[in-house]
């Protein structure tokens, strides 16, 4: 038998998720800012690239709080 969905922490866990990828991304831009002309372009364009993908992985936790927040009401 299954064990029953427990979402009791959820938020919590994508809150954590959110904050972690935020940090990631400002360290990667303040590597950037700071070692910019010191790497290549396609270290520079491997590390945009990322810093893209956790924008969006950002923008997705958030909707899933949502979510979890609209399933808390029911």
């Amino acid at each position: 038998m299954a064990k029953p969905d427990n979402r009791a922490d959820n938020v919590e866990h994508l809150q954590q998720s959110i904050q972690n990828t935020q940090q990631n991304l400002h360290e990667a831009e303040g590597y950037l800012n700071e070692f910019s002309s010191e790497i290549s372009n396609e270290e520079r364009k491997q590390i945009e690239d990322k810093n893209n993908r956790r924008k969006e992985s950002i923008r997705a936790f958030r909707e899933e709080v949502k979510d979890e927040a609209a399933h808390a009401q029911e």
